[in-house]
C-alpha cells in the first residue's frame, strides 16, 4: 500500500495568479499561537496586533510598524475524533470517496501539527466500539494513524456513532488539547448540541464536515445509489426526479444551517469540505480566519 502521508502531501499546494506556494509555508504557522522569549522574526503589523510586540527600533529603521513574532514553546496535542462508522463509506459531494476525504482532511492537519512541534492521537470508532491510539510525534506515528483510520473505514459494519464519540472525549480527556472533528452530514441532535457545549468549554474544538454525494441522480449517468447504512438502493424510476432531487437538497441545506448555527453559537470554527481536490485550500482559509479572529480577540482584552 502506498504511503498515505505522500498522498496527503501531494495535495497540499495552493494554485493562484501569483507564483505557487507550498501550503506548510508562510502565513499558516500554526494551529494555535503561544508567546515565549525565543525571538522568531518580524513582520508587518496588521490590525489586532498587541501594541507590546511592535518593535520600535526596526519600525524606526524601516519607516513601517513592525511587530516581533516568538517561537511558542508550549506544546499542544491536537485530537483527531473521526468518525469511521458505516456512513463513511459513502461517496463525497466530488464523486469520490468519503474515507479517502477523511484520510486526507486529518493527514494535512496532521502535518502541520507535527510541522510546528505538536503532537498528536487519534480517537475513532463506530456504534460497536470508540478506540483512542496513543499520542505521536512523527511522520511515522502519522502514517499509522492514517492506516488505522482508513481500514477502520473500509471493514466497518456497524453505523456511525458521532454522539458516542464526542461522548468519550468529554469523559476520559481531562486535558486541554485541540479537538478537530472528522465526521459526515449527519444532522445534529440535541444530545450533540449538549455535549458539544461540554467539550467547548474544556478543549480548543474545529469541526470539518465531510459533504455527502447528491443521493438522487439522472439514472442517465448508469450509476445506482443507496444508503449506505441501511444498504436501501434508490429505485431508477426515482433517479433525477426534480421533485425528489429539490425536497432532498432542501433537506440537506436545513440540516447544514441548523449545524452551522449550533458551531457558531458555540464559538467553534467549522468548514465544510467538498472533495479532495478543494480540501487542502478550504483547511488553510479555515485556520487562517481562526488566526484573525484570534488577533481580534487579543485586541479587546
Amino acid at each position: 500500500m502506498p504511503s498515505l502521508i505522500t498522498q496527503v502531501k501531494s495535495k497540499l499546494f495552493i494554485h493562484s495568479s501569483r507564483k505557487s506556494m507550498h501550503a506548510l509555508d508562510g502565513a499558516y504557522a500554526s494551529l494555535l499561537h503561544g508567546r515565549s522569549l525565543d525571538f522568531e522574526d518580524l513582520r508587518k503589523y496588521e490590525y489586532g496586533d498587541q501594541v507590546r510586540d511592535i518593535d520600535w527600533r526596526a519600525t524606526a529603521k524601516q519607516g513601517t510598524p513592525l511587530v516581533k513574532r516568538h517561537r511558542a514553546t508550549r506544546m499542544h496535542t491536537v485530537m483527531f475524533v473521526v468518525d469511521t462508522g458505516r456512513s463513511m463509506q459513502a461517496l463525497a459531494y466530488d464523486e469520490k470517496s468519503m474515507k479517502d476525504l477523511a484520510v486526507l482532511a486529518t493527514g494535512a492537519l496532521g502535518v502541520l501539527a507535527l510541522r510546528h512541534g505538536d503532537d498528536f492521537t487519534v480517537v475513532y470508532g463506530d456504534a460497536d466500539r470508540v478506540r483512542r491510539r496513543a499520542p505521536g510525534r512523527s511522520e511515522g506515528a502519522l502514517e499509522h494513524a492514517l492506516r488505522t483510520i482508513d481500514t477502520a473505514i473500509r471493514e466497518s459494519a456497524a453505523p456511525s456513532a458521532r454522539d458516542a464519540l464526542l461522548s468519550f472525549v468529554t469523559r476520559t480527556i481531562s486535558r486541554r488539547m485541540i479537538v478537530v472533528v472528522v465526521t459526515d452530514e449527519a444532522p445534529v441532535t440535541e444530545q450533540t448540541e449538549r455535549t458539544l457545549r461540554r467539550l467547548r468549554v474544556q478543549h480548543d474544538v474545529l469541526w470539518l464536515t465531510l459533504r455527502d454525494a447528491d443521493p438522487v441522480l439522472d439514472h442517465a449517468t448508469g450509476r445506482i445509489r443507496s444508503d449506505v447504512d441501511s444498504r436501501w438502493e434508490v429505485p431508477d424510476f426515482v433517479q433525477g426526479d426534480l421533485d425528489i432531487v429539490g425536497e432532498l437538497t432542501a433537506q440537506s441545506q436545513a440540516d447544514a444551517v441548523r449545524l452551522a448555527d449550533v458551531l457558531t453559537r458555540l464559538e467553534i470554527s467549522h468548514v465544510r469540505l467538498d472533495g479532495q481536490d478543494t480540501a487542502a485550500s478550504q483547511l488553510l482559509k479555515l485556520l487562517a480566519s481562526r488566526s484573525a479572529s484570534g488577533r481580534r480577540s487579543h485586541a479587546r482584552l
